[in-house]
């Protein structure tokens, strides 16, 4: 007598709990695995802030080539993007997009999780790469003071002074880069294209920038947009008197250098000014790598009610500004009349 082979059948629900079986075996044997590589991947995500200003530096750098270039080829291209509040027409060249595009991408490139702010916009990428390379300046800064990606906002601007780029008034030409943290300045660069120099500062750790031997605020030289050298004229002598030295210069980067001691590499004449004064709106492209150099040295920039800027969130600082070194500050805002930032 021949018996059939016998064989198991499982019911729908027994196939269900024999998967599920086998899930949860799956599951312990490689739950630690999964957990040692998620592990790796957030500690990957840290970005080292010593790391970040060497490729800061050499966005700058990259940047100020092309805005360089651009200008020695005569192929600005320049066009409107309107008017300032002032009245000054915006002005764009191609020495911003191509310095835009190679800032811009070289830092996403390298720091693909950080948030970046530039003054330019382009739908244009470029494979630029950080070259590893860190100065040896900057080497010397201590290494490892690691931070999440989500507390960094960096804020570019390809090519300030325009107006004067496009008038071939090149001394007051730069490009900058800020790294702010929740909200602060810590790390800013200011590179003079014409000049070749860059200068740098992490906060808490060192500049290749120093102080004056000496400032004069009881008769002040004050450095001023040259756009509404008019008005604020009026505002800075009811503050510090009649005979006052007014200087009215481009950029904003060009302003914050002339508070500092001429650097060796800076082979152009720069104005020397005690005090920098804004009495309208500003972007924070314009101002943060400024905010950072000051801060480094023991500096400040606030607005004109004495307020710290918040380098975060919207680029536009409606409160004016105030930039010293070496100076009393608070000494500075008693000065300064009533204003309102928001009036032309």
């Amino acid at each position: 007598m021949t018996m059939a082979p016998m064989g198991i059948r499982l019911s729908p629900l027994g196939v269900a709990v024999f998967c599920l079986l086998g899930v949860g075996v799956i599951y312990h044997l490689y739950a630690g695995v999964f957990s040692n590589h998620l592990s790796y991947f957030r500690q990957r995500k840290k970005v080292d802030l010593r790391d970040l200003l060497a490729v800061s530096v050499e966005a700058a750098q990259l940047g100020g080539k092309e805005v360089k270039r651009v200008r020695e080829e005569d192929t600005l291209n320049e066009k409107s993007k309107g008017e300032t509040k002032e009245g000054a027409k915006e002005l764009l060249t191609m020495g911003d997009l191509q310095s835009h595009r190679k800032m811009y991408n070289l830092i996403k490139n390298t720091f693909p999780e950080i948030t970046v702010f530039s003054e330019e916009s382009d739908s244009k990428s470029d494979s630029v790469s950080w070259s590893r390379t860190i100065p040896d300046d900057i080497l010397k800064l201590e290494k490892g003071r690691e931070v999440s990606p989500d507390s960094i906002t960096v804020w570019i601007d390809p090519l300030d002074a325009t107006q004067e780029y496009t008038e071939n008034m090149v001394d007051y030409v730069t490009t900058m880069v800020c790294v702010a943290l929740e909200g602060k300045p810590v790390i800013g660069v200011i590179h003079q294209p014409f000049t070749g120099f860059t200068a740098w500062a992490m906060v808490g750790q060192g500049t290749n920038m120093k102080q004056r031997s000496s400032y004069n605020l009881n008769s002040p030289k004050v450095i001023v947009s040259r756009s509404h050298s008019g008005e604020v004229k009026n505002f800075i002598h009811s503050a510090f008197g009649n005979n006052t030295t007014i200087i009215p210069a481009g950029g904003a980067g060009y302003k914050v250098l002339s508070l500092l001691k001429m650097h060796s590499g800076q082979t152009k004449p720069i104005h020397e000014a005690d005090v920098y004064i804004h009495i309208t709106y500003i972007k924070k492209w314009d101002i943060c790598a400024g905010a950072a150099l000051l801060n480094a040295l023991g500096g400040h920039m606030t607005t004109l009610k004495g307020e710290n800027i918040d380098f975060s969130g919207t680029p536009l600082n409606k409160g004016g500004l105030v930039a010293s070194v070496e100076v009393d500050h608070k000494d500075i805002l008693t000065k300064l009349p009533n204003w309102d930032p928001s009036k032309k």
